[in-house]
């Protein structure tokens, strides 16, 4: 199934997470003209990884 940017959810906790400045470009190019935040986009795709990793 492939990746799909969702609109962003409500209920959060706070995490400070490092990310490489390049793979920050990569995620506001992604979400650039979408109703996505910074952090909802990182959510889904983590989301979409752990429902995709071969065990």
């Amino acid at each position: 199934m492939p990746f799909e940017i969702k609109p962003n959810r409500k209920e959060s906790e706070n995490k400070t997470i490092r990310f490489p400045i390049e793979l920050i470009d990569r995620v506001n190019e992604a979400i650039t003209g979408k109703d996505v935040s910074f952090s909802n986009f990182v959510i889904q795709a983590v989301e979409y990884a752990l429902e995709n990793v071969k065990k």
